[in-house]
């Protein structure tokens, strides 16, 4: 057999380099392909380290060393617990914390099977490269990054335009569509207060009006800063509110109402048409000028490209704010959200903050400081790389295959499709047709349980907490052939519990509830 000094030459090395020890008494030993004996490198390179007498030595070019065999092998968390209630005495090799945390998140539900979650699972390679590239840049600091600051004012300039807006405006990212609600009902609550005070009227008893249709938070909100919520219920059938279910809820402590673009439970939208038509009267009548935020944390990415004759933003009168998640139809990691005002002036000045804190006064009003500026500068790529035409394809790619989900679920004559005639997002919300021993709750366990498919149920909010319905969102990755795969999948579900019946209530117990999810 030839020996490893050889089979080295073979190759095109040139023997033992400089400074890499040999040893013929053992050479005659070695077994063919085997290049490290314990202390002694073979490698054909020239040596960036030269090796030493040591069990513990290591070549920089070959990466050899004398380790244990979990070292080698295998990873040491295979037959240990991993940390989790004490802080480390030790750290560990780079590639074993990797190791430790894939072997944990590989337990995890599969994100292209996750048709619960409104959030971007999924953006073009280049568009990670951006993110990685840049994850080190805090944004908040303006001085130092001033070219990330100005793209977050590009993004808010390109919205305020494709919401219509009247002329020049402001706005600003938000770690999401929560802290744009915040902000946006903030400024509401304060220029009525504004008001208020200018006419001598009392202002310690503010209210705000939405509907049952909303995300939970609005009502922490309105915990989080003294405002009494004035909720419109819905009813069996009715997922959305108008302007008859506002009026009477309207005083003069309003300080606005919420108007839903792309509701989390249905995907509709409200009146928002009727609702500004009831404030202008209001205003013109009571000489009580109310404005509506739209909440198009959904929408507002939607409702641009596939309805445009659609009215719901800036060119309704009343509409004075408006916040969308990026994250979610903005096609974007999370998180990132933007809120954009109608005027300069609709913005409560005293939101404002003007501070010098890295050697240049910047202003800001957002909730938080401190993060990073990758999914703004992700956001912008999204905006120039698609454009409104690309925009416009994908949300088309993703209603066809939508109405295709719904289409198969009505013909297997198991379902009932909600109100996909409307306008709607690229969602299909059903309900199971007919009387069954089991319930949607059910389906969607047996659904996990049996193909890993993520598909909430959830019964509606007050006075629709009878109606439990099933929500399945089409994502620009669910493809033609998955739409098909996914019914079967849902179709055999339902076969299993015709079968067995009902869930067990532990298993029930498991289900994720809420739209939320």
């Amino acid at each position: 057999m030839s020996s490893p000094l050889r089979l080295l030459e073979a190759l095109g090395g040139k023997g033992y380099p400089q400074g890499h020890r040999r040893d013929r008494r053992r050479n005659s030993s070695v077994a063919l392909g085997r290049v490290a004996l314990g202390r002694f490198c073979l490698c054909p390179f020239p040596p960036r380290r030269v090796p030493r007498w040591d069990p513990g030595w290591r070549c920089l070019n070959c990466h050899m060393t004398k380790r244990g065999d979990a070292d080698l092998f295998g990873n040491r968390f295979l037959t240990m617990p991993a940390p989790s209630e004490a802080f480390p005495e030790e750290g560990m090799s780079a590639t074993d914390a990797m190791r430790l945390l894939d072997v944990d998140l590989a337990m995890e539900g599969d994100p292209q099977r996750n048709l619960a979650t409104f959030v971007t699972t999924w953006m073009e390679p280049e568009a990670q490269r951006i993110i990685a590239e840049n994850l080190h840049r805090n944004f908040i600091d303006h001085a130092e990054y001033p070219i990330s600051a100005e793209i977050e004012q590009r993004c808010v300039r390109m919205l305020a335009d494709l919401f219509n807006a009247p002329g020049p405006t402001t706005g600003c990212r938000t770690q999401g569509s929560s802290e744009a609600i915040m902000l946006g009902a903030l400024s509401l609550k304060w220029k009525w207060r504004q008001r208020r005070q200018a006419a001598n009227l009392p202002a310690d008893r503010p209210n705000l009006v939405f509907g049952g249709d909303v995300h939970v938070v609005w009502e922490k909100f309105c915990r989080y800063f003294d405002v009494e919520p004035r909720i419109v219920p819905l009813g069996v059938d009715k997922y959305t509110i108008g302007p008859e279910d506002v009026a009477p809820h309207v005083d003069e402590n309003t300080i606005g109402v919420v108007a839903v673009l792309g509701t989390t439970f249905t995907g509709h939208k409200d009146d928002v048409v009727g609702i500004d038509k009831l404030l202008r009267d209001i205003r013109k009548e009571r000489d009580l000028d109310i404005p509506i935020h739209v909440d198009g944390a959904s929408g507002a990415f939607v409702w641009p490209f596939l309805y445009p004759d659609s009215k719901w933003d800036f060119r309704l009168e009343q509409v004075r704010s408006i916040n969308v998640s990026g994250h979610k139809y903005g096609l974007v990691y999370p998180g990132i959200g933007w809120l954009v005002f109608r005027e300069e002036s609709d913005l409560a000045g005293d939101l404002v903050f003007y501070e010098n804190y890295l050697g240049k006064t910047d202003s800001t009003f957002t909730l938080n400081f401190s993060t990073g500026a990758s999914m703004v500068l992700a956001q912008y790529y999204n905006f120039v790389r698609l454009g409104r035409q690309g925009y416009t394809y994908v949300m088309r790619t993703m209603q066809e295959n939508a109405r295709k989900l719904a289409d198969n679920l009505r013909d297997s004559g198991r379902f009932e499709v909600i109100g996909s005639d409307l306008e709607q997002l690229p969602l299909v919300a059903f309900r199971l047709a007919g009387d069954h021993p089991y319930d949607e709750s059910d389906v969607a366990w047996q659904l996990s349980a049996e193909r890993g498919w993520m598909v909430p149920a959830y019964t509606l909010p007050p006075d629709a907490e009878r109606v439990k319905i099933m929500r399945a969102l089409v994502k620009e990755t669910l493809s033609r052939e998955q739409i098909d795969r996914l019914t079967e999948d849902i179709v055999d579900a339902c076969r299993t519990l015709d079968d067995k019946g009902a869930t067990h209530g532990k298993e029930r117990d498991k289900v994720k509830r809420g739209t939320g999810y």
